[in-house]
């Protein structure tokens, strides 16, 4: 049996954070499935299609890397995509407080998928997608904080 894992998210957009903990995850696991969740309470900056294409651009080769839309409940996605694993990100003590939270909802709905937190490389603490795109709507540079393939197309 495959280890496939879902790293669900909004990636609006995909930073460098987000890109070093799937590159860290790749060991640990056949495949990953970065999910792009469609949270109806939320007003992305960029369209599941667009932030959908990065992560295509960002590994266009690697075929253990896959994207993905999905909307309703991140278990019931992990049922349909066969994935035993949701991978989160750890910044700080507080995100574990969050998302152990989330991992205990999980756990209760489907005791059969365990949830696996990788903390960032310290250089990318600081990286929130809340605050790029904060940067971006103020005409900042970005490009320190995001895949080049994500900054070249920023204005597509």
């Amino acid at each position: 049996m495959s280890k496939i894992c879902l790293f669900p998210g909004t990636f609006d957009p995909i930073t460098l954070g987000h890109v070093d903990i799937i590159n860290r995850a790749l060991p640990l696991f056949d495949k990953i499935i970065v999910g792009i969740g469609i949270n109806t309470s939320k007003s992305p900056m960029f369209s599941a299609e667009k932030r959908l294409s990065w992560i295509r651009a960002i590994y266009p080769d690697n075929t253990r890397i896959e994207g993905a839309i999905y909307e309703g409940l991140t278990v019931n996605f992990c049922r349909e995509i066969g994935a035993r694993f949701i991978l989160r990100g750890i910044r700080y003590v507080s995100d574990f407080e969050y998302e152990k939270t989330i991992a205990d909802a999980n756990r209760a709905l489907d005791h059969t998928i365990e949830t696996i937190f990788l903390t960032g490389e310290p250089k990318y603490t600081s990286v929130a997608s809340t605050i790029v795109r904060d940067i971006i709507k103020n005409n900042g540079d970005a490009s320190p904080f995001l895949p080049a393939e994500v900054y070249a197309s920023l204005n597509d």
